[in-house]
């Protein structure tokens, strides 16, 4: 494989950061994951612009431009024939001191590695999959804002600990209100009729890309699409749960905190926004050339 480094591409074991880079010390820097389907990478440009938007919020300088990025992005898919796979996109602070103090950090690492993933197996796609509610509150938007997209992921992995010690592969976190906010790694949305519903940004949630494509393709289904405050109640009693990720896409949710979902398998409107889904990463997206 080659890695993407600073403008160049590298053999895999020659791509190496400084253990003193803030990323690798403090988890100082900023990410996004992207996917490629069919030779085209999809929703490019939504992704490096989320990924400057991180950045910005840190006070983080990428180095290069948004169109820069994009270029290199392809680059590295070309260069590893990803035309159907995982682009991890990350940019750190760069090496510094031991202490906190980020500005002595004078040169940002840009990294890009394009692979493959697979969250989960096919057979809950299939089936759907059983996720529970977790202790771990989901960070204060005026902590470290959900919206930014850090390297600092420990919130999430303390979740997903929480998860994997009660024999499931998800967990919901609430905010600090008590409000349903998002999986470890995956927007959440509830259908009830022909309404779909999903958190809020302002509950939390980092506005995923995936999240965004499926609310526009279940508008053009018709369906009625809101964003709104929601318990846990709601998600109990909803007709059907999904989830939605670029590496997950969507993947059904049929049993929470032990309770059936619906009729306890993936329902008809998550079969038909998953189909929707489907078709319109096959053809959207920027060419690798």
């Amino acid at each position: 494989m080659k890695i993407y480094l600073n403008g160049k591409l590298v053999r895999e074991q020659d791509a190496k950061v400084s253990v003193f880079d803030h990323g690798l010390l403090y988890g100082d820097g900023v990410f996004e994951g992207i996917r490629s389907y069919g030779g085209r990478v999809f929703m490019l440009d939504a992704h490096v612009a989320r990924l400057f938007r991180s950045a910005k919020a840190i006070d983080l300088k990428i180095p290069i431009s948004r169109d820069a990025m994009c270029r290199a992005v392809l680059t590295a898919c070309k260069a590893n024939n990803t035309m159907n796979g995982y682009i991890r996109v990350v940019v750190t602070r760069g090496v510094g001191t031991l202490g906190l103090n980020p500005y002595t950090c004078k040169k940002p690492q840009v990294i890009i590695i394009a692979g493959t993933i697979q969250l989960y197996p096919k057979e809950l796609y299939d089936k759907g999959m059983a996720i529970v509610t977790v202790g771990t509150v989901r960070n204060h938007t005026e902590a470290i804002s959900p919206c930014i997209k850090s390297l600092n992921y420990l919130n999430n992995i303390m979740a997903k600990i929480e998860a994997i010690n009660a024999g499931v592969m998800e967990a919901i976190m609430l905010n600090h209100h008590g409000y349903v906010c998002e999986a470890t790694g995956d927007n959440i949305f509830l259908v009830r009729g022909n309404s779909l519903v999903t958190p809020p940004p302002s509950a939390g949630i980092l506005e995923g890309i995936t999240r965004n494509v499926v609310m526009d393709l279940a508008r053009q289904q018709g369906m009625d699409v809101r964003e709104s405050e929601t318990t846990r109640y709601d998600l109990y009693t909803a007709d059907e749960v999904f989830l939605t990720g670029t590496a997950a896409e969507i993947v059904p949710v049929v049993s929470i905190d032990r309770r059936t979902i619906g009729s306890g398998k993936p329902g008809a409107a998550t079969g038909r926004l998953a189909k929707a889904f489907h078709a319109f990463a096959q053809t959207n997206g920027t060419p690798i050339r």
